[in-house]
């Protein structure tokens, strides 16, 4: 059976100024998968998160999610994309002012016009799945780092989404709660089939949870595959990526001395 692409990047460029954050990044996210995409420090990936949300405009290429080209899409059209996508930042971004639940109902509150009866349903079910139900009450303060990630979920999840993103869901958090939040992102893909794009440094997260994985490194695409091809790569730079081998800097002795004391001048 033939896989339908959710999202389909082409001839991507992205720069800030004069400066190429990424260049001709071209891959496919296919409905209903895990999608990782991670590299080093300065790869690009979250450069590439922002450009595939709207936020950051490219310089060149193309990016169709559901259809819709959004490098060229009209306000209304991304206004209506947007209907259909989840966002889970990673501080959880969640307003200091609302309880767990008045966040999560945000977005139904914003944008239907549903009654009251029905957004406290939607907003339980979507507590439940969670496990944040007995937590609805509570200030933001008063949740910790794992607890803040379920919230921003379910908040991301609550007009079931078909696309949800994640931001380093793991970062700040200890290895029994990632491991338990991994597992509560394949289980959303499981029973609502939506289709997930993570962007994450996290190796024992990548390979507890990805259909397939996007390597970056210095804004190019390196290499797009499962996880047992990315274990078998015979790329140098995905190899020391996987081994956590540190980037070797060369310098010039002579050059590096001279450096040193022209500065001292």
């Amino acid at each position: 059976m033939e896989n339908t692409s959710a999202i389909s990047i082409s001839n991507l460029d992205v720069d800030y100024g004069s400066r190429r954050i990424l260049s001709n990044i071209n891959f496919d996210i296919r409905e209903g998968e895990i999608m990782v995409i991670m590299g080093d420090s300065g790869s690009g990936k979250s450069t590439l998160l922002r450009t595939m949300l709207g936020l950051k405009k490219p310089s060149a290429g193309h990016i169709k999610m559901l259809g819709t080209d959004i490098c060229h899409a009209s306000q209304k059209e991304l206004y209506k994309l947007r209907e259909k996508m989840g966002v889970a930042f990673q501080g959880g971004a969640l307003f200091t002012s609302m309880s767990v639940t008045e966040n999560i109902q945000l977005r139904l509150r914003e944008h239907t016009k549903l009654d009251e009866n029905t957004i406290q349903i939607m907003t339980r079910i979507k507590l439940d799945m969670v496990n944040l139900l007995p937590y609805e009450n509570l200030m933001p303060s008063e949740l910790s780092g794992g607890m803040k990630k379920r919230a921003a979920l379910a908040r991301a999840i609550i007009m079931d989404p078909k696309l949800l993103f994640f931001d380093e869901p793991s970062a700040g958090l200890d290895p029994i709660t990632s491991a338990e939040l991994d597992n509560l992102i394949v289980m959303l893909k499981e029973t609502m089939r939506m289709t997930i794009v993570v962007v994450t440094h996290e190796l024992e997260s990548v390979f507890a949870i990805a259909d397939r994985i996007a390597i970056l490194g210095d804004g190019e695409l390196i290499q797009v595959g499962t996880p047992e091809e990315i274990k078998s790569s015979t790329d140098e730079r995905v190899i020391n990526l996987l081994n956590r081998t540190p980037r070797e800097n060369i310098v010039d002795g002579d050059v590096h001395l001279q450096r040193l004391t022209r500065d001292n001048q």
